[in-house]
């Protein structure tokens, strides 16, 4: 078989890609433009894929085409319905980020929470070294425990965040975005409710036409003056304009994303200009990628190759 990955650059350095050798002839390429595609598809039997898109003229123009192992859990780069016309078979892998977004989640919450970055630099900048007294108190910070900490989305990752928020002493509700995993051991509120009543909100959903645009400036407005929003889920749930607006006139006290509505980001996103940039911390949606759970993507993928050509 011919097996092609087309975008291997999006899961890093992996020690266990060389795994996918094992089932046949593979080649991988680090990106693939659009106008690359059918040239690097047309012979293959098996294609992986983490964002590049794999259409109906992509599918028609690779007649020996039988599987498309999607390196990620969002599904919405493929064209199902053609391919289950053509008999293509598609397969996706979960769970695989579940620790590491969690983790990410909380490092992101902790540094803004405790000012981490102000006091690092307070005694990077040699500011510290001046001072008459052994310790700083120019960012007052709290403690989580007491806190109320609101998750929008409890599905596995919004389950696993909700044990640390626990943890560390919080009061934990939350909002389904999908009404389906409501069979929980805390309090399920409104979205309403859960902006005017939490400390943080963390956001752990899918990108739907239920949660698009779902933190706007009326929902904003409805949160404390000194919460915290932390968004790992898909960055079009965020307005980033209203977001941006918030942030600049203390609506909120900060906010944590690690994902955005275009990515890369662009240079006249908002989010960009804000005038205090210690309120914001953006990172480049790395939130899932730890090492080990890059490997697991990796063997997850290998294992949906097996079940559809190794059945027995």
């Amino acid at each position: 078989m011919k097996i092609v990955f087309l975008d291997k650059s999006t899961v890093g350095n992996v020690s266990n890609i060389s795994k996918l050798e094992q089932f046949g002839e593979f080649t991988s390429y680090e990106t693939t433009n659009p106008k690359e595609i059918l040239q690097r598809t047309r012979q293959a039997d098996i294609i992986i894929t983490n964002k590049v898109v794999i259409d109906k003229k992509v599918m028609d123009a690779s007649p020996s085409l039988k599987l498309i192992c999607i390196a990620a859990t969002g599904m919405n780069n493929v064209d199902l319905d053609y391919a289950a016309r053509k008999g293509i078979q598609v397969r996706n892998v979960s769970g695989y980020s579940t620790f590491s977004v969690t983790q990410f989640t909380f490092s992101m919450l902790l540094s803004l929470f405790n000012y981490i970055p102000y006091y690092d630099n307070y005694v990077k900048s040699g500011q510290y070294e001046e001072s008459p007294i052994f310790t700083h108190h120019g960012r007052e910070y709290k403690e989580l425990k007491g806190k109320t900490f609101g998750i929008i989305g409890m599905g596995t990752i919004g389950q696993s965040v909700a044990k640390i928020a626990e943890a560390f002493g919080c009061t934990v509700i939350y909002y389904s975005t999908s009404g389906k995993n409501i069979d929980q051991p805390y309090k399920n509120v409104s979205l309403e409710t859960l902006l005017k009543d939490s400390d943080i909100v963390s956001i752990h959903a899918p990108l739907n036409d239920a949660t698009f645009n779902l933190i706007n400036m009326k929902r904003l407005k409805l949160m404390k003056s000194d919460a915290i929003l932390i968004n790992v889920g898909r960055g079009n749930i965020v307005n980033e304009k209203d977001l941006a607006y918030a942030l600049d006139h203390n609506i909120i006290a900060a906010a944590g994303l690690d994902v955005l509505s275009n990515e890369p980001i662009k240079s006249d996103n908002p989010l960009l200009k804000i005038k205090n940039k210690g309120r914001l911390l953006v990172t480049p949606h790395i939130a899932w990628a730890s090492l080990e759970a890059r490997e697991l993507l990796i063997d997850r993928v290998c294992e949906n190759i097996k079940t559809v050509f190794y059945k027995n």
